[in-house]
C-alpha cells in the first residue's frame, strides 16, 4: 500500500483531532518522533499542565483549605475520576477507583481475595507475566507458608506456539481446578501482546470455585472491557502506558459489587478506605467505605491525579469503542504493511485474531534485533526492545496516525533486510 492510501484513511479518521491534544515529541532537528511506545509510558495531554497548575495555585493561595475550597476540591478528589473510570473499563462506580500504583494494588487485593488451604493455594499466572506480578504471587504464597514452586503454577503456550490458548487454561482448571484458589492474569500480555478472553476465563475459573483477577496495566485504555459484566472479581490497572497520566501516576482498582458489602473479606486497612460520615471523628475501629473505595489505604496524591484527570476527559470524550474500532485498523494496517515483506529473521508473535491482541505486535527478530532497534531510534521511530529479542511497538489510537505505521513499516523492512 502507498503513502498516499495511509493519508487518505488519516484524513477519513473521525478521531484524528485528538492527536493534536498531545505533546509529541521531536528530535534534535525538531521533527516530530514516530511514537510507538504508548504501551510504556502515553504521552502527555497538552491539557496537563493547566489541570496540575490549577492544583499548585489552590495550594499556594488556599493552602489547608483547598481540601475543602478549591475549584476541584482534594477531598473529594479521586471521585472525579470515578465515573469516567468507569465507563473505561465497563463496571458501576461503586467497583472502581484511583488509588495507589499497581503492585501495591496488586498485594491489597490478595489480601482479600487470595485465601489459601492446605487443599486450595496454588496461583495460575501466565509464565511471562511482567516480573512485578511474579514477584507479588511468589511472595504472597510465600507469605502464607506454601512454596512458591508448588503453589504458582506459570501457564505456557504449546510447544512450537507463541501464546496461549483459552482451551488449554480451561483443561488445567478442569485438571487441577480443586487446588488452585486463584487465577490470575494480564488482561494483555505484556511481551507478546496477546488478550485474553477474560469473561471465558473468568467463568472457566467460577466453574471450579477458583477467585479470579486481572492485572490490566496493558488493557485499560486499550481494550473495551466489560468488567462488571464478566464478573471479575477484582482487578488493578497502572495509569501511565495507554492511559497517559504521566510517569509513576496513580493506579486503580477494581471490585466486583457482589463484594462490595463483605465486611467479612480480611484486608489491610486505612483510614481512607473508612466510612466517610465518620472518618474525622476519628474512630478506633475501622469501618469500610461499601464498594472498592473501602480497600483505599491513604489520602491521593492530588498532583498525579490532576495529570489523569486530563487524560481521562479526552478517553471520555472519544469513547473506548471508538478508539477500539481504530486501534484494529491501525494494528491490523501494521501487521498488513508487515507481511507484504516475509523475512525469516522477523516473525509476529501477537495472536492474528484482533480480538485476542490490544493495540501492539511484538517482532521477534532472529539476527541483529538491537541494531535493528538502533536503526528505528536513529530514524525517529521510537518503540522498546525486550532481551533477548523481541521489539514492541504499539500504534495508540490517541495520537497515533496511519501514516505513522506506513513509516515505521517502510524504515523497519529496509533495516530487517539489511540487518
Amino acid at each position: 500500500m502507498s503513502l498516499s492510501f495511509a493519508q487518505a484513511q488519516d484524513t477519513k479518521d473521525t478521531l484524528s483531532a485528538f492527536r493534536d491534544q498531545f505533546h509529541i515529541p521531536k528530535d534534535e532537528e525538531g521533527n516530530e518522533i514516530i511514537y510507538l511506545v504508548g504501551h510504556s509510558l502515553g504521552l502527555q495531554p497538552k491539557t496537563v499542565r493547566d489541570y496540575v497548575i490549577q492544583e499548585l495555585d489552590d495550594w499556594k493561595t488556599l493552602g489547608v483549605e483547598g481540601h475543602f475550597k478549591g475549584r476541584h476540591p482534594w477531598m473529594a478528589y479521586h471521585e472525579f475520576l470515578t465515573e469516567k473510570l468507569a465507563r473505561l473499563v465497563g463496571a458501576q462506580p461503586v467497583e472502581v477507583v484511583a488509588m495507589n500504583t499497581l503492585t501495591v494494588n496488586l498485594h491489597l487485593m490478595m489480601v482479600s481475595f487470595y485465601q489459601p488451604t492446605t487443599m486450595r493455594y496454588k496461583i495460575v499466572i501466565e509464565d511471562t507475566a511482567f516480573p512485578s506480578d511474579r514477584y507479588a504471587v511468589a511472595s504472597q504464597v510465600a507469605y502464607h507458608g506454601y512454596d512458591p514452586e508448588e503453589g504458582v503454577i506459570g501457564l505456557r503456550p504449546r510447544e512450537g506456539e507463541e501464546f496461549i490458548r483459552t482451551e488449554d487454561i480451561e483443561t488445567l482448571l478442569e485438571q487441577e481446578g480443586d487446588t488452585i484458589a486463584l487465577v490470575l492474569l494480564g488482561g494483555v500480555n505484556y511481551l507478546t501482546g496477546q488478550a485474553f478472553e477474560m469473561e471465558r476465563i473468568t467463568q472457566a475459573g467460577h466453574r471450579h470455585g477458583c477467585t479470579v483477577g486481572f492485572d490490566l496495566a496493558h488493557a485499560a485504555g486499550n481494550l473495551a472491557l466489560r468488567l462488571h459484566d464478566w464478573e471479575v472479581d477484582f482487578a488493578v490497572w497502572c495509569s501511565y502506558k495507554y492511559m497517559n497520566g504521566g510517569p509513576g501516576c496513580v493506579g486503580g482498582g477494581f471490585v466486583h459489587e457482589k463484594h462490595a458489602h463483605r465486611t467479612d473479606l480480611p484486608r489491610f486497612a486505612g483510614w481512607w478506605g473508612h466510612d466517610k460520615e465518620t472518618r474525622f471523628k476519628m474512630p478506633p475501629a475501622f469501618q469500610p467505605i461499601p464498594g472498592v473505595e473501602g480497600w483505599q489505604i491513604s489520602n491521593p496524591p492530588i498532583l498525579p491525579l490532576a495529570a489523569l484527570r486530563a487524560s481521562m476527559d479526552l478517553f471520555d470524550e472519544a469513547g473506548i469503542d471508538r478508539l477500539r474500532a481504530k486501534s484494529e485498523q491501525l494494528t491490523g494496517y501494521m501487521e498488513h504493511l508487515l507481511e507484504q515483506h516475509p523475512s525469516d529473521n522477523m516473525s509476529i508473535i501477537t495472536p492474528k485474531d484482533p480480538q485476542q491482541r490490544g493495540c501492539q505486535l511484538s517482532l521477534r527478530i532472529k539476527q541483529n534485533g538491537n541494531a535493528i532497534h538502533d536503526h528505528l531510534m536513529k530514524a525517529g521511530i521510537m518503540c522498546d526492545w525486550r532481551e533477548p529479542d523481541i521489539i514492541r511497538v504499539a500504534p495508540v489510537p490517541l495520537y497515533n496516525t496511519f501514516t505513522d505505521i506506513y513509516h515505521f513499516a517502510e524504515i523497519f523492512t529496509q533495516a530487517n533486510q539489511n540487518p
